[in-house]
């Protein structure tokens, strides 16, 4: 994705008199449907000032970029305008802004935050700004991008460049959400591999889905492949290839590393053996990271069910509230319209238990353990017992996760049991003897288990209802703490599926703790590189405003950078700020009742004035933490 590319000569206008913003707003939108990226102009136009709404797009220094996800989005683009004078963009610098590009993104992946990440850190650049307000044509504006690009990203070119027989080297990143560490992991061993001179491919399974497909033959020609994931990646695809197989946060810290044991002569040759679930090269995994893997697969599968279900009941909340509904035993609706939201955003939710089980039942078995864990998590979702197969004792969460697993390592047992059948019954397997066996096996067993399962489920929910302030406010710390152990890995996840488990059983005040710590890390290094500018590197300053978009949005992996450089000082310091920030949003009994969204879904805060503070406490803590903990650096 570059800049450059996302521009063409009817989306940009140079040399402009704007008298106001909106003048300037009604100006990009114009240039954006000239370009053909709008199926409909009003109603991106409305995207637009909803999110000027919000507060101003204007980041300062003469820059202003206004954007929004828009279902108006025909494809996604670029415009710019330059107007030398300045129009008044209400930045809160007070200048006003002579560069504007307006950024036009689809309503789904975030298109938005990566295009807007780049073009902040080369509008960082004074030099470069000064090149696109003195461009005298509009290709000249274009060149005048693609060159900064070159010349700030160069291994995108480079890395990518492949030999007269292909890569060298190929390699697939994935995280359970698809979001930081997936596109983070590749961005660092597309920068090894050039660095080292081995041209390298690197597919990424991110949340929008698979980008940079390897191809056959690219497969067919390399030397040898890296998976760096934390979830299953498809491998029948390697079979007889060399493959190393890590955590995608091994891929972040140590590309150079993995580049040249990958090509080492050491390691062996990769077999598929009829399962996605990929085994390290080096070592046989530990039964710990597998089961981390294939919780991580549930996981990644049901969170867009979490979070679409969780701010579309959300929604219904805030349309009761703001039409001045009673908050009685049917708040959410007791309008027709909150009546609307809350039934989808429902339907989503009662998936959210049987993908969970389903797909880590299909993370250890395939195909096989798909069904008995879907069914499996149904049944937990249910409450279903021998007594009352129509649903008595739900044993929700912690019912499909054993589900899941149970599952998916029975379905692995009777595998291996019918591979001892006769070839002739190979192709009755799938389609008749694992799923009656696999059905029958998970029904009675969770038939028995519910019973068990519900009584914990409903100890946990009394317990955490029934604790006093201090001990809410001791579980808010630790959970804001958690976000910051790991940023985004198995402590992170751990505490951001127990707050969305909380919210299936009305303890919103635990999703407000969990988000809020989430958020700390980013704002708080954004805060401590504007601050303290001694203490980061040139690059790290240069990075750093991009962390208070990532921050607001709740994307906590943009603090790793920071983190992995200088671990010893970065995680404490995060770890405090976020652990008051989670402890103060349980003390002002701070509620959320969606799953993710940061500073977008506020307005369906309980108490939003104080969870603010909270928020601004424990950055603000955590950047002066950072200034004390960071040594002075020298560029």
């Amino acid at each position: 994705m570059k800049i450059s590319d996302l521009l063409n000569l009817e989306s940009i206008s140079l040399g402009l008199e704007l008298n106001s913003k909106s003048e300037a707003i009604e100006t990009l939108i114009s240039l954006h449907e000239k370009a053909g990226n709008l199926s409909d102009k009003d109603k991106f136009r409305e995207d637009i000032l909803a999110r000027e709404a919000q507060g101003s797009t204007a980041i300062g220094d003469g820059v202003a970029i206004p954007h929004a996800k828009s279902e108006a989005v025909k494809k996604p683009g670029l415009a710019a305008v330059t107007v030398p004078s300045g129009v008044d963009y209400q930045a809160l610098d007070g200048k006003a802004s002579n560069i504007l590009f307006m950024i036009a993104a689809p309503n789904d992946g975030d298109f938005h935050l990566e295009v807007l990440s780049r073009l902040m850190v080369l509008l960082m650049d004074q030099d470069f700004r000064n090149q696109l307000l003195l461009a005298s044509d509009k290709q000249q504006f274009i060149d005048a991008i693609d060159r900064a690009e070159k010349a700030k990203y160069p291994d995108e070119q480079a890395a990518k460049t492949p030999s007269s027989t292909g890569y060298r080297v190929l390699a697939v990143t994935a995280c359970p959400t698809g979001i930081a560490h997936t596109y983070m992991a590749a961005e660092a061993l597309e920068k090894a591999g050039k660095e080292l001179g081995v041209t390298i491919k690197v597919e990424t399974n991110g949340s929008g889905g698979a980008k940079n497909v390897l191809t056959a033959e690219e497969i067919a020609n390399a030397e040898a492949i890296i998976i760096a994931a934390d979830k299953t990646v498809e491998t029948d695809r390697f079979d007889g290839k060399k493959l190393i197989s890590v955590k995608v946060s091994d891929g972040i810290k140590m590309p150079q590393e993995l580049i040249n044991r990958a090509l080492s002569d050491e390691t062996p040759v990769y077999h598929y053996s009829g399962t996605k679930h990929v085994v390290s090269s080096q070592t046989d995994e530990s039964f710990g990271r597998k089961v981390y893997k294939h919780l991580m697969n549930g996981v990644s599968n049901m969170l867009p069910f979490v979070v679409g279900g969780g701010i579309f009941i959300a929604l219904a909340f805030l349309i009761d509230t703001i039409l001045g509904a009673p908050q009685d035993s049917g708040f959410g609706t007791n309008t027709p319209v909150a009546a609307f939201f809350k039934t989808i955003g429902n339907v989503a939710f009662n998936f959210m238990i049987p993908i969970l089980a389903g797909y880590i039942g299909k993370s250890i078995a395939d195909r096989p353990g798909l069904l008995v864990g879907f069914v499996g998590g149904y049944l937990a979702t249910t409450g279903a017992t021998f007594s009352n197969v129509g649903g008595d004792i739900p044993s929700g969460f912690l019912g499909a996760l054993f589900a899941g697993f149970v599952g998916g390592y029975l379905m692995l047992g009777l595998r291996k049991v019918c591979d001892k059948l006769p070839n002739a019954l190979e192709g009755i397997k799938p389609v008749l003897i694992y799923p009656i066996a696999g059905l029958a096996m998970i029904s009675v067993i969770m038939c028995a288990v519910n019973p068990i399962m519900g009584l914990i489920n409903t100890g946990l929910t009394n317990m955490l209802n029934s604790m006093g302030d201090t001990s809410k406010v001791l579980l808010g710390i630790v959970l804001g703490a958690m976000m910051s152990i790991d940023m985004g890995g198995p402590f992170n996840k751990a505490a951001y599926v127990f707050g969305t488990a909380a919210i299936t059983s009305g303890n919103y005040d635990i999703m407000a703790a969990v988000m809020v710590g989430g958020m700390v890390p980013p704002i708080a290094i954004a805060l401590a590189t504007t601050f303290f500018k001694t203490k980061f590197t040139q690059e790290e300053r240069k990075s750093g405003p991009v962390n208070y978009i990532m921050g607001l949005s709740f994307i906590t992996e943009g603090a790793i950078p920071y983190a992995a450089s200088d671990p010893l000082r970065v995680i404490p310091a995060c770890m405090i700020g976020s652990g008051i920030a989670g402890g103060l949003s349980m003390l002002f009994k701070c509620t959320l009742m969606a799953p993710h969204g940061g500073i977008f879904v506020f307005a369906v805060v309980g108490n939003w004035p104080m969870y603010l503070v909270s928020l601004a406490v424990g950055s603000v803590v955590g950047m002066i933490l950072l200034g004390l903990f960071k040594k002075k650096v020298k560029d």
